[in-house]
Order: C-alpha cells, then sequence, then structure tokens
C-alpha cells in the first residue's frame, strides 16, 4: 500500500522539466528579460531555507520564470505574488504549478507586469520578498520593492555575484558604492552565500550571490530619501574626488560643501566611499537646517 500524495507538497523542477516546459510553451530565454532559469531542486530549497519565510508569510517572487522557486515556496508559505513581465511565462506559471502541487494552487497570484512599474498588489500586504532577480534590474528592482511595500520585512535574492557583493559591502571597501548606500537606507544587509553558474539553464558567464535584507529604521534625519539620495549620487559620481569637490554642484559651490560638511561633522577632504549611510543623511539635513547665530 503506497501513502497517499501530500496535498501540501511540490514537485520540484529539474533540468529535463524545465527544458520541456521551455519547449511545450515556446519559450526562448532572452538576454533582454535577463532570463536564466533554476534547473537544480537543491538550490531552489537553499534559497528558502535561508529567506527563513514561514507560515506566515505573503512573499513577492520577481520573475518566477518557469515556476522553479514557486514550486519551492509555495509549500511553505502563506501566499505568494509571482510577478512576471514575460506574458508567456505569466500563462504558463499555473497550469505548472497546477499540475505540480494541486494543492497548492491557491496560494498563487500571478500579476503579469514589471516589478520596476508595479505599485501595488493583490491580496494582503507583503511581508518578505524572495526571488532569483534578473541580472539586468536586480538593484532597481529590489530598491523599488522596499521602498513601495513597507510591509516588507525580509528579502532573500539571488543575483549576479558582483552586484551581491557591492549591495552587501560595508564602508571604506573596494566594491561600496551607491547601491550599498541605498540599500542599507532600507535594511541591513549582508552576503548569504554563493550559488554556482551550473544550477542555470542557460549557463550564464558569472556565478551568483544570496543577499539577505533585514528591514530596519532609515536614519532619523528631518529631509527625505529622494534628498539623501542625491547626496548619495553626487558624493559617487566622481568618486576619486573629495566630498569638498564632489559636491559642490549639490550644494552650489566647493564653499558650500565644505560649510555643509563641516556641520554635518563629516571631514571635508573625505571621500563618499568611506561614508555610511548615517553620515550622508546628516549632511543632507545640515544643508537644509536653519545657519545659527
Amino acid at each position: 500500500m503506497t501513502d497517499a500524495p501530500d496535498p501540501a507538497a511540490s514537485a520540484l523542477l529539474g533540468a529535463a522539466d524545465v527544458r520541456e516546459l521551455a519547449a511545450r510553451y515556446g519559450i526562448r530565454p532572452t538576454k533582454q528579460w535577463g532570463q536564466n532559469f533554476v534547473v537544480d531542486g537543491n538550490t531552489v530549497r537553499r534559497i528558502v531555507r535561508v529567506s527563513g519565510v514561514g507560515a506566515d508569510d505573503v512573499v513577492v517572487e520577481v520573475g518566477p520564470g518557469l515556476g522553479s522557486l514557486t514550486l519551492a515556496l509555495l509549500p511553505v508559505t502563506r501566499r505568494v505574488v509571482a510577478l512576471e513581465v514575460d506574458p508567456a511565462l505569466a500563462a504558463a506559471l499555473p497550469a505548472t504549478v497546477a499540475a505540480r502541487a494541486p494543492g497548492l494552487a491557491d496560494r498563487l497570484d500571478v500579476v503579469p507586469a514589471d516589478a520596476l512599474a508595479v505599485t501595488g498588489l493583490p491580496g494582503p500586504p507583503p511581508t518578505a520578498l524572495v526571488a532569483n532577480l534578473p541580472y539586468n534590474v536586480s538593484v532597481p528592482v529590489v530598491l523599488r520593492m522596499l521602498e513601495c511595500f513597507p510591509s516588507i520585512a525580509s528579502v532573500l535574492v539571488m543575483v549576479q555575484l558582483e552586484v551581491a557583493e557591492r549591495l552587501a559591502a560595508p564602508p571604506g571597501s573596494r566594491t561600496y558604492g551607491v547601491p550599498s548606500v541605498k540599500a542599507a537606507w532600507h535594511a541591513d544587509v549582508r552576503l548569504a552565500g554563493t550559488v554556482s553558474r551550473s544550477v542555470f539553464w542557460p549557463v550564464p558567464n558569472v556565478d551568483s550571490g544570496l543577499v539577505a535584507m533585514t528591514r530596519r529604521e532609515p536614519p532619523d534625519v528631518p529631509v527625505s530619501r529622494e534628498e539623501v539620495f542625491r547626496v548619495v549620487d553626487a558624493a559617487f559620481a566622481q568618486r576619486r574626488k573629495t566630498l569638498r569637490a564632489a559636491l559642490a554642484g549639490w550644494a552650489g559651490s566647493p564653499a558650500a560643501a565644505e560649510a555643509v560638511l563641516v556641520a554635518a561633522r563629516v571631514e571635508p577632504r573625505t571621500r563618499g566611499e568611506q561614508l555610511g549611510v548615517e553620515q550622508f543623511a546628516r549632511i543632507a539635513a545640515a544643508r537644509t537646517a536653519p545657519a545659527s547665530g
């Protein structure tokens, strides 16, 4: 006598399954949308495990593709909202889930849309972002999701390894830059592992990294995120220059930049890559603060 199938289980996709589904639906992975499909069940299980999502979580998945990660998320979460820009893939995903995880199909919402243009999502507010992100839009997607959906408390994304290292870089490191600072505005960020290129089809020419983020309150300053990010963009636009020189255009002149930096308790000869997000926030606030005296 055999046991009945578990209605809360799903059959994950292997390499042969991914190729068969792609052929069935006429899917040809495109560089335009950065499509590289995961063909290894252990990798998607690892992503779900490292993400820490559970039965109460409503997960946003950007770029579900043929459903490799979706099928691993559905058994352990309350709901998965999948944003898919490719209309053919968006149309195919519900049928794949119905066939491979029939008891979980009602936990899935597929939204055929560009994640960089979405302003709202169906159902309860999302609590987590878990995704294998297209390489070409990974940083803008992460930042937009964190900006637009404040209910997202945690993030686990697989991105190009170089991008993962950049997002998680601390001040003063070689890879620290604009993505590092902007991600740190929203969350504590860490590199959570590396992933071989061999788990994808087609095989990309680089390895991937896992980035974990835990939402935290942004710096407590009386200026907006946009104002702080303008300082960050200006500071890194000419990263070899001192902040006195790099922020001259933003502040109005080198002398004005120096005055703001002194007011923010930042040495004017410092370079942008040496500052943390709190210091950038202080600089933005110092420019708008009334002069004393």
